[in-house]
């Protein structure tokens, strides 16, 4: 199954002759979430490595994708409440920030924190964005560090905004119906010098039987679970708040979504072919948060709470905020918690390191027994 073409650049042409390399020395068949860590991280030529714009409100600015902290202040201002009980519950003072994309988030909660917060330390592997980062962030300099991986101990408040999202995932194909159907890991091959689709058999499978006579492909997040492992094995103090649009695991694997969930942005359009454009557009799949959770508990941290985005909001006080606000501004805000916008595809999943404590973001809408 080959990609349809697309022009190519000079970023896209060197990037596809590295993932080319990559695939032959691989024997020829590279698997999905290989080809996904190279097609966005690929130091200079991956989407999240080169200088493309990639966040904004309107695809006349260059940008591909809007985030909430783009979208209006208030987003991390109540977010913020969130974040500063967690550091007094806590008693810590430093709040680590991973994928901190344009700043604007980080800028948000300086603003908003203050003194509260001591240090503010940005993980983020982009060289690109980091200099950007630091050009919005100057009024806090003297808080800021930046890192490009955690330490092997640390103490805080971990803040992920759309980042699980981006951590690349392997596909499983399902030929046939539940009765019968053979599972493979879906890969990438080169085929007359484009990438193309490859399935190869397999062990794996998906946490779940998955009803239905039809095909499917869908992901598993050996990659985010590994993740959330390091952050249990080194918070030794502190919580963790990770935002992001996603399903529990029943919901994820629901015999209805049988294409899957990897979709790509680019220019503020979505598609679901990241074979094509490679460099030049956003890859993600939707967060499994059941296996987040289980990832967490059994390395040692507590699920502190999980719900969407729009109860987290509201429990932290965005309502009173948008009052305040003119009305267009309070229309934009809106969409933070709207239904059919971000407020229910986009959850919110809290971890502790520590003694369990209910945090306030969760006080009413908790959905953590439903993962």
């Amino acid at each position: 199954m080959r990609a349809v073409t697309q022009r190519p650049d000079s970023l896209t042409t060197a990037l596809y002759q590295h993932i080319a390399q990559a695939i032959a020395a691989e024997g020829g068949w590279l698997g999905f979430d290989r080809f996904m860590a190279l097609a966005l991280y690929t130091p200079g030529l991956g989407y999240y490595a080169n200088d493309s714009t990639k966040f904004g409100t309107m695809p006349e600015s260059g940008s591909d994708f809007v985030t909430a902290p783009e979208l209006t202040p208030l987003f991390g201002q109540t977010l913020a409440v969130q974040v500063g009980e967690a550091l007094a519950q806590t008693g810590t003072d430093e709040v680590w920030e991973f994928g901190a994309g344009s700043g604007a988030l980080a800028l948000q909660l300086l603003d908003t924190l203050g003194d509260q917060v001591q240090r503010y330390t940005i993980v983020d592997l982009s060289g690109s964005l980091r200099a950007r980062q630091q050009a919005k962030l100057v009024a806090h300099a003297h808080k800021l560090r930046w890192v490009d991986a955690l330490p092997e101990k640390f103490s805080g408040v971990v803040v992920g905004n759309e980042v699980l999202d981006a951590m690349p995932v392997q596909l499983l194909a399902r030929h046939g119906g539940q009765q019968g159907g053979v599972w493979h890991e879906r890969g990438v091959v080169v085929d007359d010098g484009h990438f193309a689709w490859a399935d190869r058999p397999t062990d794996l499978r998906p946490p779940l039987d998955i009803e239905g006579p039809q095909d499917y492909l869908t992901e598993i997040h050996a990659q985010g679970e590994g993740f959330i492992r390091t952050l249990a094995d080194r918070l030794t103090r502190g919580a963790a708040f990770l935002l992001d649009y996603g399903f529990g695991e029943s919901e994820y694997y629901h015999p209805q979504r049988h294409m899957g969930t990897v979709m790509c942005h680019q220019g503020h359009l979505a598609d679901s072919d990241p074979l094509v454009a490679v460099g030049r557009k956003d890859i993600t799949a939707h967060v499994n948060f059941t296996a987040m959770a289980l990832a967490a508990q059994e390395a040692g941290l507590s699920v502190l709470g999980y719900t969407t985005q729009a109860h987290f909001l509201i429990n932290c006080g965005l309502a009173p905020k948008m009052e305040q606000l003119p009305q267009a501004d309070r229309a934009t805000a809106a969409k933070l918690i709207m239904e059919h916008e971000m407020g229910e595809l986009f959850k919110v999943l809290a971890l502790g390191a520590g003694e369990p404590w209910e945090p306030v973001g969760f006080v009413h809408g908790d959905r953590s027994h439903r993962l």
